[in-house]
């Protein structure tokens, strides 16, 4: 085994205060790292970089069970790891889907899906290099047909039960009700917000709707002979969940948010002060539904890209602070599969390992808004979202504003290491995105070949580095 060494990240800048301190690593190994090249010397000039709580991404997807060729829980955490992940949202379209029912052939010794998920580590002797939570099921089988039965789930929700909570339970436990890929239908929405009462959990929703159609309704889907999809597919299940909120007092988050006239609905409820939130994608700030024409089936999505002017809405959403949080909605799929043809190959592409990269680009470097705000939209908001807390430097300090003399933090020593999670990030790194050289076991991304700058070199679980490329 690799001898444990001292990290010294020297003159290294907090991201909210700008402080400069030497911030020290024990226990780094080599043989501990997923990245076989990094190269951790004892001491690094970090004056090009920044620290900043672990980023959370509330909306992945890691095919794990059901769809292992694309996917797995160990190459998709190690696709967050790379990214500068230190927690994400695990979405339930899993096979069979995540709904607390019996797996009748599970080929291990589990009760069901989340109890899969949960002791994932245990069953395959693995330490996984991200935390994460778990979504349970809307609707039994996410079939929209009928509410999933809570009493199957509800001891996995932190809270409810915790006598008889095992380790794993606590560790990664289902933190929020959705059947993303799909809008909860009307028949069985009341009753799946009174099951989100009676927990407390953040109703997630898929805001869009369509039965047909796969792109943006407009004249590029025109031009290429395509069906549509209209932008009221999202604006419809908004308006009607807004509605809900305002009748229940549940909380609702909108998932991948697309289109001005969504964002002004939204707008308005949140001035209204209902219990609303939402989330955007890199690939909604980043594109529209023209780089279809350059990127094809690696540029179709759902809800889709939509047109310049929902483009700009989502930019402008961003700096007025309608828009809460930034998730990838990672959507890996097959080469064969996203290689066919445009108007039947799946939707969705991956994003956990140039996410940070690709929004820099598109919103600091184009002036919609600042560094500190990118990592409330990446870290500190979605983290709120799943009930999670995510380190504060300045406590870790022990102290709430800057001082004359600069400072160690020295994270085996502070009060609770165990808990602390943060991402090291080199901001003014250039590098061009190579889909090649991802984690992920999948490719699928419009943004190989983009020129970008600002990059998660390390990141950082529990005081001990999980990933670096320094």
């Amino acid at each position: 085994m690799d001898e444990a060494r001292t990290l010294n990240l020297r003159n290294i800048s907090v991201w909210d205060t700008g402080e400069r301190i030497d911030l020290i690593v024990d226990g780094v190994r080599q043989d501990a790292l997923i990245e076989p090249n990094a190269r951790l010397s004892g001491d690094i000039d970090a004056s090009d970089m920044i620290v900043a709580p672990g980023f959370a991404d509330p909306h992945v997807h890691f095919r794990d069970p059901g769809q292992t060729d694309k996917e797995t829980m160990q190459t998709g955490s190690e696709a967050a790891s790379a990214g500068g992940y230190t927690q994400v949202l695990i979405m339930p379209n899993t096979i069979p889907a995540v709904d607390g029912e019996k797996w009748v052939d599970a080929p291990f010794d589990v009760e069901n899906v989340i109890d899969y998920l949960q002791r994932y580590g245990c069953i395959y002797g693995v330490k996984l290099p991200v935390r994460y939570d778990v979504t349970v099921c809307a609707s039994l089988g996410r079939k929209g047909l009928k509410p999933s039965n809570i009493e199957h789930w509800e001891k996995y929700v932190l809270g409810i039960s915790d006598d008889e909570k095992t380790s794993p339970m606590r560790k990664h436990p289902v933190t929020a009700i959705s059947d993303d890929g799909a809008a909860v239908p009307e028949s069985i929405l009341l009753d799946v917000l009174d099951m989100a009462k009676k927990t407390g959990l953040p109703f997630v929703e898929h805001c869009e709707h369509h039965e047909s159609g796969c792109m943006n309704d407009g004249p590029v889907a025109k031009m290429l002979g395509v069906e549509g999809i209209a932008s009221s597919t999202e604006l419809s299940i908004v308006q009607r969940d807004i509605d809900a909120a305002r009748k229940t007092g549940v909380h609702v988050h909108f998932q991948h948010v697309s289109t001005a006239a969504s964002f002004e609905a939204i707008r308005k409820a949140k001035k209204e002060g209902l219990p609303i939130t939402c989330e955007t994608a890199p690939h909604y700030l980043a594109l529209c539904d023209e780089d279809v024409l350059r990127y094809g089936s690696m540029a179709k999505m759902n809800p889709p890209l939509r047109s310049k002017a929902d483009r700009q809405a989502t930019l402008a959403a961003i700096a007025d602070g309608t828009i809460d949080m930034i998730a990838t909605d990672h959507a890996p799929h097959t080469k064969k599969e996203k290689s066919g043809d445009f108007a039947v190959s799946p939707n969705g592409i991956i994003g956990l390992e140039c996410a940070y990269a690709v929004c820099r680009k598109v919103l600091v470097d184009a002036g919609y808004t600042d560094d500190k705000h990118l990592i409330e939209l990446m870290s500190v908001n979605p983290m709120q979202l799943m009930s999670r807390r995510p380190t504060d430097i300045a406590a870790l300090l022990n102290v709430s504003s800057r001082c004359d003399t600069k400072r160690t933090l020295r994270l085996s020593i502070t009060e609770h290491p165990e808990n602390v999670d943060l991402v090291l990030i080199n901001t003014k790194e250039r590098w061009t995105v190579n889909a090649e050289s991802f984690h992920s076991k999948a490719r699928n991304t419009p943004f190989d070949g983009w020129d970008v700058k600002g990059r998660p070199v390390a990141t950082i679980i529990g005081s001990e580095i999980a990933f670096s490329r320094m």
